[in-house]
C-alpha cells in the first residue's frame, strides 16, 4: 500500500486538518468560501474533506454526504462505513444526484436567509446583556450571552449558558444550543431558517422574558 503520507504530502508537523464545507454555498455579503486544500496545497497537509447535500439543497434529514481524500483513506473509510452504517437508500442517492446536477435553484433559494439574519442580529443586540455580530454564512446567528448569567430570571439564576438555555426551553419554549456544546460557554446558537413571524415571536418572547427579570 502506499504510504499515508506520500500520497496527501506531509506538513512539518504532521498536521492532519479535516475540513467540513457543508456550508460553501450559503455566504453572504463580501464573504467569500475559500477550501483550504485547494489553496494550500504547498503546505503539504493531510487533509479530508467532508460536504454533503442537507445544508445548500434543504435535504436536511437524508443523510447524504461524501468525503474526498487520500485513496487509502478513502478505502479505509470506505472499509468502516460498509461494516457500520451499511448504505443510503437508492431513493436519497437518486435525490442527491438530481440535486447536484439541477439547475442550482436551491442556492437562489437559498438568498432568502440573508434577511432573517439581519432581523435577528439587530433583535437580539437590541436585548440587554447580549451581543451579536452578524453571521457571513450558513443561517445561525451566534450571540454572546454572558451578560444574562448570574441574573434572576422567572425566579431562577442561570450561572452557565447551558443553565439559561434550560431556562428559556421551560419558561417560554424557545429551544437554543448552549455555546458549551461547541467549547464557547456564555454563547448560544440560534437557527435564522424560519419563518418571520416564527423568528420575530421568538425574540419578542426571549426580549420580554429577560426585561420582565
Amino acid at each position: 500500500m502506499t504510504s499515508r503520507r506520500s500520497v496527501v504530502g506531509r506538513a512539518e508537523h504532521d498536521i492532519w486538518v479535516l475540513c467540513d464545507e457543508i456550508y460553501e454555498h450559503l455566504v453572504y455579503g463580501d464573504a467569500e468560501f475559500v477550501s483550504m486544500p485547494v489553496v494550500a496545497r504547498s503546505w503539504g497537509i493531510a487533509g479530508l474533506c467532508v460536504n454533503g447535500v442537507a445544508k445548500t439543497y434543504a435535504m436536511t434529514g437524508w443523510r447524504v454526504g461524501w468525503m474526498i481524500s487520500a485513496p487509502d483513506v478513502m478505502a479505509a473509510a470506505v472499509n468502516y462505513q460498509s461494516q457500520t452504517t451499511s448504505n443510503i437508500s437508492n431513493i436519497s442517492q437518486r435525490a442527491a444526484v438530481a440535486a447536484l446536477n439541477g439547475d442550482w435553484c436551491g442556492l437562489r433559494d437559498a438568498n432568502r436567509l440573508r434577511s432573517p439574519r439581519k432581523v435577528m442580529t439587530s433583535m437580539l443586540n437590541a436585548i440587554d446583556g447580549v451581543s451579536c455580530a452578524e453571521p457571513e454564512g450558513a443561517f445561525y446567528c451566534y450571540p454572546n450571552v454572558s451578560g444574562l448569567l448570574g441574573r434572576t430570571f422567572g425566579g431562577r439564576v442561570a450561572h452557565s449558558s447551558t443553565e439559561l438555555a434550560e431556562i428559556l426551553l421551560e419558561s417560554i419554549k424557545i429551544a437554543v444550543v448552549p455555546g458549551e456544546a461547541f467549547g464557547t460557554p456564555g454563547y448560544f446558537r440560534l437557527s435564522s431558517a424560519l419563518g418571520d413571524a416564527d423568528l420575530a415571536e421568538g425574540l419578542v418572547r426571549f426580549a420580554n422574558f429577560v426585561d420582565a427579570g
